[in-house]
């Protein structure tokens, strides 16, 4: 008798199941949604510092080369200057620590004496092309670049400019 009542309960308990599931014309299920807010990425330039070329002479023309770690070279006729002071330029990025960001640097960059009819040069910039921000949330940015010297380049004081862009990978 136990066992008759036993396999009534079960056959109860799953036409019961199955009727309730095949009885329904709608089902909820529940999802979960995530997101993750990081902070701003902010770049800064530091301080007192340059992208310096040095000085040098033109000869006939050539390349000046400072590294990141602010190391020079000559190439072709021109000739670095014994005491000049090239240095690499430097920035400061702050953001979310330990996020990965690309590093952009602008392209057809000049240096110009200035005035009415100004001598220029051209340069490129060279930065890593990518990056993390340490566990603190900062990263130290050195900038190198590459000069153009044209063939009996005009002497003088030349300056210019570029841009240095961050973003999130």
């Amino acid at each position: 008798m136990k066992k008759i009542l036993l396999v009534a309960a079960v056959a109860a308990g799953l036409s019961g199941g199955a009727a309730q599931a095949a009885t329904g014309n709608s089902a909820t299920g529940t999802g979960t949604a995530n997101a993750v807010v990081v902070g701003p990425l902010q770049i800064t330039h530091n301080t007192g510092a340059a992208l310096n070329f040095g000085s040098f002479t033109a000869g006939t023309g050539g390349t000046v080369t400072v590294t990141s770690a602010g190391v020079a070279s000559a190439t072709g006729d021109v000739g670095l200057v014994t005491g000049s002071s090239p240095t690499a330029d430097a920035f400061t990025v702050v953001g979310t620590p330990n996020r990965a960001f690309g590093i952009t640097a602008s392209s057809s960059n000049t240096v110009s004496t200035g005035g009415a009819t100004p001598a220029t040069m051209p340069f490129s910039v060279s930065a890593a092309n990518s990056a993390s921000l340490t566990a603190g949330g900062t990263f130290a940015l050195a900038v190198g670049g590459t000069l153009t010297v044209g063939s009996g380049q005009a002497a003088g004081a030349y300056t210019g400019s570029y841009t240095v862009t961050v973003t999130y990978q």
